[in-house]
């Protein structure tokens, strides 16, 4: 507030209590339109943008970023306080290509890692109830009906989540694991664009409610989004029609508990999280063996 007031004119309390309200109503204004899940079409855009780089059914790349929080609380250092040695809170994203946020969840303690975060995100939450868009693919002759993530090592061996291969054998796995590496890329340079174009997210938090650097940080992407809306230029050149089929209404909605928990374990499980991955194995080396 310092630093602008001889420009605007006005003492730092206004200052700051514009600021407030200048990031609420831009979350009231626009979050709906650009902080939203994929629709059908959205869908069917990443699919495209997926496909063409070698993962189909890819939906974005998934991480987390932790701000400085400078005024944290005393009583509540102990819990923001993580592996950073300083109270931290932490946002959990999904950003595609083009760095657009499609998830954004805020306001998790830095003391927790990147599977504590995810167990409280609502990251899943729409696919467990059954009103996620349907997707459908295949890949080396086997069908999917679920999207997926592309993930760092930390995260569980999810049917959503493709993770990279430790100390890869062979060549076909050394090439799976530098092409994932590659594209899960795209998240971390979107926190990096973000940092770039809104200092306040950079560098430590000075506000001293948590509300307020949730909102803060809601207004910071959703502005992000409307700069990669107005700044795309034509989509990378794909073509999105044929993924249409590929792309179908939503699940029918989970009736009861019991159908809740075997949406969850089909999210969760491994070893249709182990033959994705093997199925884009071969598929990366035998339609991509020369993008990488």
């Amino acid at each position: 507030a310092d630093a602008v007031d001889e420009y605007v004119r006005i003492g730092g309390s206004t200052v700051i209590e514009s600021f407030n309200r200048f990031v609420v109503a831009i979350d009231e204004v626009f979050g709906e339109e650009y902080l939203r899940t994929p629709n059908e079409n959205d869908i069917a855009r990443l699919l495209a943008q997926g496909e063409e780089r070698g993962f189909p059914g890819m939906l974005g790349s998934l991480d987390c970023m932790h701000w400085q929080w400078k005024n944290c609380p005393t009583a509540w250092q102990g819990q923001y306080k993580g592996k950073e040695g300083v109270p931290t809170i932490v946002l959990e994203a999904v950003a595609s290509r083009d760095r657009w946020f499609w998830h954004a969840f805020f306001g998790s303690p830095g003391s927790h890692n990147d599977i504590n975060v995810l167990q409280r995100s609502p990251l899943f939450a729409k696919l467990a109830e059954g009103q996620a868009p349907k997707v459908n693919y295949s890949i080396n002759g086997h069908d999917y009906t679920m999207g997926y993530y592309l993930a760092d090592g930390i995260y569980p061996s999810w049917a959503t989540l493709v993770k990279s291969i430790k100390l890869p054998q062979g060549n076909k796995r050394k090439y799976f694991s530098k092409a994932q590496e590659a594209a899960r890329k795209d998240v971390e340079q979107a926190f990096g664009v973000l940092q770039a174009r809104f200092a306040i997210v950079r560098g430590p938090a000075r506000f001293w409610k948590a509300l307020t650097l949730n909102q803060i940080m809601r207004a910071c992407i959703i502005m992000n989004n409307m700069i990669v809306e107005d700044e795309r230029d034509g989509d990378f050149d794909l073509v999105y029609d044929e993924m249409g089929e590929q792309v179908g209404g939503s699940h029918e909605r989970t009736t009861n508990f019991n159908d809740f928990i075997s949406q969850y374990e089909k999210i969760q499980d491994k070893e249709v999280h182990n033959q994705l991955r093997e199925d884009l194995i071969e598929h990366l080396w035998n339609h991509h063996a020369d993008r990488y």
